[in-house]
């Protein structure tokens, strides 16, 4: 496997809290990889630097062959990074279809003139782009919620047509930030293979953050464990499970959660 993203001793400071300290991981092309550590352990600020919300402090982090320190954060999205929040970023009042058109805003390249006569290659992106949309929320199904509000939606609902949202801009690395948080068994184990078929049929990478650790263990070519800013671990699910450093930072050094799950 080729290596898709690569972060070298990375770090980000906020005044004086070091927020996350020399972290260096790699997710190869076509991985499922999961960033897991207790709460606090700068899972979030990571996954910030690297989508562009957040400039590193220090270290370098290389996409798909492109050193982003040398890229504006607006434009990590047309070179293929999507993800989704931990606290859902959505437009409340839109339908579905209109939140999830708005992930197709970086394979816009209209000009004005076109825009306001809606002739020409304005015609042709917006088909392209419904078609697109439609595509994604069969393959998500979603369709009976498509015309719906989404602030009328469960939480689980949305939190889907967040998903829609990041798979419209097709993104070649996807982020999941605890996609899974607030949602039910059922919900949680729809999310579980919709993550292997974003992977298995559409052909994107995914890093995940996530605290359910069942789903990591199931599903995780390769785990990553952050705790206080530091990478303490990494290695396949089961590798990880058994590392008495991530039994340490769960809990105090009793059985971890990790290994709870897998029993």
């Amino acid at each position: 496997m080729t290596v898709l993203l690569t972060v070298e001793n990375l770090g980000k400071r906020f005044g004086g809290l070091q927020a996350v300290a020399d972290v260096s991981l790699s997710v190869a092309r076509g991985e499922i990889c999961s960033v897991i550590g207790p709460n606090g352990a700068g899972k979030t600020t990571l996954f910030n630097m690297i989508s562009g919300v957040l400039r590193p402090s220090g270290g370098r982090i290389v996409f798909d062959g492109t050193d982003l320190s040398m890229v504006s954060p607006w434009r990590f999205a047309a070179l293929g990074i999507g993800r989704t929040f931990q606290n859902l970023a959505l437009f409340k009042h839109g339908t579905v279809v209109e939140n999830i058109l708005t992930g197709r805003h970086t394979h816009l390249r209209s000009g004005v003139l076109d825009a306001v006569l809606f002739i020409g290659r304005t015609r042709r992106e917006e088909i392209a782009a419904r078609q697109r949309v439609e595509h994604i929320i069969e393959f998500l199904e979603i369709e009976h919620i498509r015309d719906a509000i989404v602030g009328t939606l469960s939480y689980g609902q949305q939190k889907r047509v967040e998903l829609a949202r990041a798979l419209a801009c097709e993104p070649k690395l996807l982020l999941l930030d605890e996609m899974v948080s607030g949602m039910n068994q059922e919900e949680t184990e729809d999310i579980a293979r919709f993550v292997l078929d974003i992977r298995d049929e559409l052909g994107i990478t995914v890093l995940m953050i996530e605290h359910e650790m069942r789903i990591v263990m199931d599903i995780s070519d390769r785990v990553h464990v952050l705790n206080f800013g530091r990478k303490i671990a990494e290695g396949t699910p089961q590798e990880v499970r058994q590392n008495p450093a991530v039994a340490e930072a769960y809990l105090g050094g009793h059985r971890s959660d990790a290994a709870k799950a897998s029993a």
